[in-house]
C-alpha cells in the first residue's frame, strides 16, 4: 500500500503553507530524518525531513505551490512489495495555488501503530506536542498514513481524563470548573464599495500568509485579552554615558551594545525582581514562569517576527547583543527555526530608532504584558527645584489584567526604571 507524505504542521498556528523546493524527485530513495522538501510558513523558511523510508513513486504538488493546506499529501511513497523502480518520466503538475481541505483526523481510521524496531513513526509536529506536554508516545495509536502517529492524536491524549480526574465525580467537575461564556462572532467584513470608496480607484495586494496570521491574531487579542496601558519616563543619560564607555573599551573585541540591549537586560531582570509579572493566563491557573524568556519584535518584509532571548536575566549584555544581531538578520532572510520565535514569556517593541515618542502595543498572547519604548530626547526637567536638560525616554507596558493589574505593573515598571537609570545596578 502506498504512504502518502503530507504537508506537516510545522507550528501550532499553521494552516497551509508554501513548497518552496524539493530536494527529492520521484524514484529516490529517501530515509527517516532525510532533508526532502524546504516549506515557507507565516514566519519563516524550514526543512522537511522524512518520516518514513522507502521509495518515491510521485511528486503531487511542484515547486513553488502556495497555499498547500496542512495535511494535504505532496508526494507519495511506493508501498511494500512494489518494484523499486524509477516512476515513468511525466510532466510535473504546474505550481498553483493549492486549495484542497485537509482531511480531518476525526475521520481516518484507527490503526496499530506502526514501528519498525524499537522507533515510533510519529509527525514532527506531534513528537513536538508529547514532548511539551509530558505525553508518551509509545502508548499511541496513530490514525496517520501506516498507523503514523499525528497532531490529532497527542491533542486528543492530552484532553483524555488523567487517572487522578477520574476518580473525581462528573458532577464536581462541572462545578469547579463553570463552563465559559460563548466567544462573540466577529462582524462579517464590510466592502470598501459598500463605504462609499469606489471600485477601481486603488490597488489591491493580496495577503500573504503572514500578514494574514498578523491580522488574525492580533485581532484575537485585542478583542479578548482585557488590557490596559502604563506609561513612564525615564532619563537615560547614565545608560547612554555607560553603553558609549563599554562600547568603547571593549570595541577590540567586536562588542557594540544597543540601548536596545540594555532594555532587555533590564526588563528580564525586572521581571525577576517582580516574578508575578511574568506570567501567563490559562484557564487553569496563572503560569509564573522560571526564567525571563525575552521576545522582541523585528520588522521584516511583509510583517514582523518576534525571536526570543532566552532566559535573558542570566545573560551578560555582550552576549544579549551577539544573539540580538543574530536572530535579526536570519529573521528578515526568513531562517530562523520555530522554536527560536515561539514561546516566550514577555514582548518588547522599541520604536524609538524610528522616532516615535511613544506608543502602545497589542500584547502577544500568551505573554502577560508588552513593552513599548520611544525614542529617547532632550527635554526640559525639573531637578531639585530648578529647570534642567535630560534625556528622557518614554515606555508604555501594555497588561494583561487577568494576569496584571495596575499595581503589580507599576512595580515592574519601577525596578525597569531603577535599572536604567543607574546601569552599574545590572551588574550585580
Amino acid at each position: 500500500m502506498p504512504i502518502e507524505i503530507t504537508m506537516p504542521a510545522l507550528s501550532p498556528t499553521m494552516e497551509e503553507g508554501n513548497l518552496t523546493k524539493w530536494h527529492v524527485k520521484a524514484g529516490d530513495t529517501i530515509e527517516p530524518g532525510q532533508v526532502i522538501a524546504e516549506i515557507e510558513t507565516d514566519k519563516a523558511t524550514m526543512e522537511v525531513e522524512a518520516v518514513d523510508e522507502g521509495v518515491i513513486e510521485e511528486i503531487l504538488v511542484a515547486e513553488g505551490a502556495e497555499g498547500v493546506k496542512v495535511n494535504t499529501p505532496i508526494a507519495r511513497l511506493k508501498g511494500e512489495g512494489q518494484a523499486a523502480k524509477p516512476a515513468p518520466k511525466k510532466e510535473a503538475p504546474k505550481a498553483e495555488t493549492v486549495k484542497a481541505e485537509a482531511p480531518k483526523a476525526a475521520q481516518a481510521a484507527a490503526q496499530p501503530m506502526a514501528s519498525k524496531g524499537d522507533r515510533t513513526f510519529a509527525s514532527p509536529l506531534a513528537r513536538r506536542l508529547a514532548e511539551q506536554g509530558g505525553i508518551d508516545l509509545s502508548g499511541l495509536k496513530g490514525s496517520g498514513p501506516n498507523g503514523r502517529i499525528v497532531k490529532a492524536d497527542v491533542e486528543a491524549a492530552a484532553k483524555a481524563p488523567r487517572a487522578a480526574d477520574k476518580a473525581v465525580p462528573q458532577q464536581s467537575r462541572e462545578v469547579a470548573r463553570p463552563s465559559a461564556p460563548a466567544a462573540q462572532a466577529p462582524a462579517p467584513f464590510k466592502s470598501l464599495e459598500s463605504q462609499g470608496i469606489r471600485q477601481g480607484s486603488y490597488d489591491l495586494v493580496p495577503l500573504d500568509m503572514m500578514r494574514k496570521t498578523i491580522a488574525k491574531r492580533m485581532t484575537d487579542s485585542f478583542r479578548d485579552v482585557p488590557h490596559f496601558p502604563l506609561n513612564i519616563d525615564i532619563e537615560i543619560d547614565g545608560l547612554l554615558k555607560a553603553r558609549g564607555d563599554i562600547n568603547k573599551r571593549f570595541a577590540d573585541q567586536g562588542v557594540k551594545i544597543s540601548v536596545n540591549d540594555m532594555c532587555i537586560k533590564a526588563a528580564a531582570l525586572a521581571l525577576k525582581i517582580v516574578p508575578e509579572a511574568n506570567a501567563s493566563y490559562t484557564p487553569d491557573g496563572i503560569a509564573l514562569h522560571h526564567h525571563a524568556d525575552v521576545a522582541v519584535a523585528v520588522a521584516i518584509p511583509g510583517g514582523l517576527i518576534t525571536p526570543i532571548i532566552f532566559a535573558a536575566e542570566t545573560k551578560g549584555l555582550a552576549q544579549i547583543s551577539h544573539e540580538m544581531a543574530d536572530l535579526a538578520e536570519r529573521a528578515r532572510t526568513k531562517r530562523l527555526r520555530p522554536e527560536e520565535f515561539q514561546g516566550g514569556t514577555f514582548s518588547i517593541s522599541n520604536m524609538g530608532m524610528m522616532g516615535i515618542k511613544s506608543f502602545a502595543s497589542i500584547i502577544n498572547e500568551p505573554h502577560g504584558m508588552i513593552m513599548s519604548i520611544g525614542a529617547g530626547e532632550k527635554r526640559p526637567v525639573v531637578k531639585n527645584d530648578a529647570l534642567a536638560i535630560a534625556t528622557m525616554m518614554s515606555v508604555t507596558v501594555t497588561c494583561d489584567h487577568r494576569v496584571v493589574d495596575g499595581a503589580l505593573g507599576a512595580a515592574f515598571l519601577k525596578a525597569f526604571k531603577g535599572f536604567l537609570e543607574d546601569p552599574m545596578a545590572m551588574l550585580l
